[in-house]
């Protein structure tokens, strides 16, 4: 129903009702408000409602403590207090597609220093409303660092088990290579197939570098070292890495639709990290699509943030389980370790970048990398805003 329309039944039941009925009818209406705010007021997450302009149309008490907003929020936009989201983005989605879930982590400097899980949840084409949920994960992440060091042991354990599935198919495809080239060598005599040797030969080595691949990855999730910065170009870090991964994304009938401008920015990073993390997205990606689909990587960039988006046609994923995509542990999947997501969130972070995600269940899922540029200019973190200021927009 539209606001308008609400409206006008609103008027049209007040027209109807004798002054004795009004009173009563109008009481009910305030002190059922007077509930729903005390609820929402009770409540630690930060509850705001917004427009498709940005403006705040209702905050609870929550909300004004994390965000320090200021009495007056006549000329205030949310972005202005989360400048870390990709407004920009988001304010290009038509109305259909402004209907999409969109979650991540957010550093917040002003008032307090602190991490917050940012979930916008837009109501519908309808009314243009979006409600924004921001949960203090300040402790939380704290915690899990603690839990991670006191947890070597499981997590060695878990990723044993983990490693142990992972290597068999690789594994199983060297056997049978060299098997078949010893074959050849041993009967082939004066007819040695020189040709299918070599393929026999490549394929065998390519197994091993995936192998080592695997075996890499899982110790780097117990003993992370810090990344060895230095200037590297995504795209050839993406192709590289689906290179690596071909054969995978071929038996899964996924088909890559690359996008991007000859000359994207170089940015600050650890290829071996990098690599790594994209490895980890592409293949929740392609798992997502058991049947086949596409999986769609694009590029965007401005004077500040080099936008790198992997965007599958998969099954989405689900409201409760967005909430807990970067748990360490938290698995979905009858065979994962719940670490994939979690080494993409922290090598993230190390490079001073971010990622945010949209989903719809049933349509696939959009996971977007952002990253500084290097030579950026820096932004100074402005007096807290009140209601005289210009308006401002995130970058």
């Amino acid at each position: 129903m539209s606001k308008s329309s609400f409206i006008e039944r609103l008027i049209e039941r007040v027209d109807s009702l004798d002054s004795r009925n009004l009173q009563s009818f109008l009481l009910k209406i305030y002190h059922e408000k007077g509930f729903l705010d005390s609820l929402l007021d009770a409540m630690q997450e930060g509850i705001l409602v917004i427009d498709r302009q940005l403006r705040i149309v209702y905050h609870n008490h929550a909300a004004t403590e994390i965000l320090g907003l200021p009495k007056n929020l006549d000329k205030i936009r949310l972005s202005q207090f989360l400048q870390n989201v990709d407004w920009r983005r988001i304010m290009e989605l038509d109305e259909d597609e402004w209907v999409r879930l969109s979650s991540q982590e957010v550093e917040i400097l002003y008032p307090v220093h602190r991490y917050v899980h940012f979930c916008l949840m837009p109501h519908g084409a309808e009314d243009g409303l979006g409600t924004v949920i921001l949960r203090d994960i300040t402790e939380s992440r704290t915690n899990k660092i603690r839990e991670m060091e006191a947890e070597t042991d499981r997590a060695i354990s878990m990723l044993a088990t983990e490693v142990a599935h992972e290597i068999g198919n690789p594994l199983n495809s060297l056997y049978l290579n060299l098997q078949l080239l010893q074959q050849e060598l041993i009967e082939s005599g004066d007819d040695f197939n020189r040709a299918d040797a070599i393929e026999m030969a490549g394929v065998a080595r390519s197994e091993v570098e995936r192998l080592d691949n695997i075996i890499n990855q899982f110790l780097h999730a117990i003993r992370p070292g810090k990344p060895q910065m230095m200037p590297v170009d995504l795209k050839i870090i993406v192709q590289e890495t689906l290179l690596f991964m071909s054969q995978e994304i071929e038996n899964r009938s996924v088909n890559i639709n690359l996008e991007h401008s000859e000359a994207i920015p170089v940015i600050a990073g650890d290829t071996a990290q990098l690599k790594q993390t994209f490895y980890n997205i592409i293949k929740n990606a392609i798992q997502a699509m058991p049947e086949g689909g596409t999986l769609r990587v694009s590029y965007d960039y401005s004077d500040d943030f080099v936008t790198l988006e992997f965007a599958d046609t998969g099954h989405g994923i689900s409201a409760s389980e967005l909430g807990k995509l970067f748990l360490p542990y938290h698995t979905t999947k009858p065979h994962g370790s719940g670490i994939g997501m979690m080494i993409v969130n922290r090598v993230m972070r190390e490079h001073g970048a971010s990622i945010s995600l949209q989903t719809r269940e049933g349509k696939g899922t959009s996971i977007l990398l952002r990253f500084p540029r290097i030579g950026r200019r820096l932004h100074i973190l402005p007096n807290p805003p009140n209601g005289d200021e210009e308006e401002k927009g995130d970058e």
